[in-house]
């Protein structure tokens, strides 16, 4: 099991909160808060890898917050243990979407096979990025497969950061995995704040990134984040690089130039005038208009408005 895993913990019970901290010390550094509410703008920014929830307090509340976070598609992943009385019942288990839970009595002796059971769990059942906690390839096509079996109207955006490799042979690796991590969290909490339900944002690969969203806002919203992204991207530069606004760097043939600041290029299309059975077809109309923004210098939003 690996350690630093991000571990939430969601209990009123002082005693509790600090048993689960000291049970779990070997793999994580536990938050604990006190309900829900209080806990979801930190899981909607850093997508923990488990949600440890204590019943006991607020029962229907914490329940029904719980159930809401586990139907967003890009929460849908995220493994959840309650921690129940001993002699508490759940009428309709089907609607009470934890992956597994624990008695309350059970907590000294069983909890951290628990949780490590819930995060092995986690890890062979969903595939998500490592370093942005978003969903990777299948994911993304069951989403959009599944929207197009349904018949749903909806837009996807193809998101791509210009100038990325130069950037990270310049800086490294790690300066690199800072910039796609920030870039994650800046479309998922863009997309998120523009539409709470029923949106989704997945992490291709690489500097590759996909969202889905309604039609009639996914154009707003994909010029916010290209906004948002030009005003952030400079902190990731050296403050000689950022007042050059340039870097030196080799091509892909080895050879010495000298690059732009990032920008973000990001490629629209939607199945509202024309139709499309699978999700590949969908796709490729996205990164079409990807490369479309991609032609036009800075960062760019470019949608599909052909109705043909």
């Amino acid at each position: 099991m690996k350690a630093n895993r991000q571990i939430v913990v969601i209990s009123r019970d002082l005693v509790l909160a600090g048993a689960v901290e000291i049970i779990t010390r070997e793999i994580s550094s536990p938050l604990v808060f006190r309900d829900m509410r209080s806990a979801l703008d930190f899981i909607y920014n850093c997508n923990p890898d488990l949600l440890v929830v204590d019943i006991a307090e607020d029962c229907d509340l914490n329940i029904r917050l719980l159930n809401d976070l586990k139907n967003e598609p890009i929460f849908g992943q995220m493994a959840v243990l309650a921690i129940l009385p001993d002699d508490f019942v759940i009428p309709v288990w089907e609607d009470f979407l934890a992956d597994d839970y624990i008695r309350r009595s059970m907590v000294d002796s069983e909890l951290l096979k628990r949780v490590e059971l819930s995060l092995f769990r986690a890890e062979r059942i969903v595939e998500i990025n490592p370093l942005t906690r978003l969903p990777g390839n299948i994911t993304i096509m069951r989403q959009i497969q599944g929207r197009l079996d349904r018949g749903e109207k909806f837009a996807v955006a193809y998101a791509d950061i210009d100038f990325f490799k130069p950037f990270n042979d310049r800086y490294g690796f790690s300066r690199g995995d800072e910039a796609l991590k920030m870039v994650g969290r800046l479309i998922q909490n863009v997309v998120k704040e523009q539409q709470p339900r029923g949106s989704f944002v997945g992490h291709i690969g690489g500097d590759d990134f996909i969202y889905v969203m309604d039609i009639d806002i996914i154009e707003d919203t994909s010029c916010r984040i290209a906004g948002y992204f030009d005003k952030m991207v400079g902190t990731l530069y050296d403050m000689q690089d950022r007042l050059e606004k340039c870097i030196h760097s080799t091509d892909r043939s080895g050879n010495e130039r000298t690059f732009p600041l990032m920008t973000i290029s990001i490629g629209i299309t939607h199945n509202r005038h024309r139709e499309f059975a699978h999700y590949s077809e969908i796709g490729h109309v996205a990164s079409e208009m990807k490369h479309v923004s991609k032609e036009i210098a800075g960062s760019s939003v470019q949608m599909d408005r052909r109705k043909a």
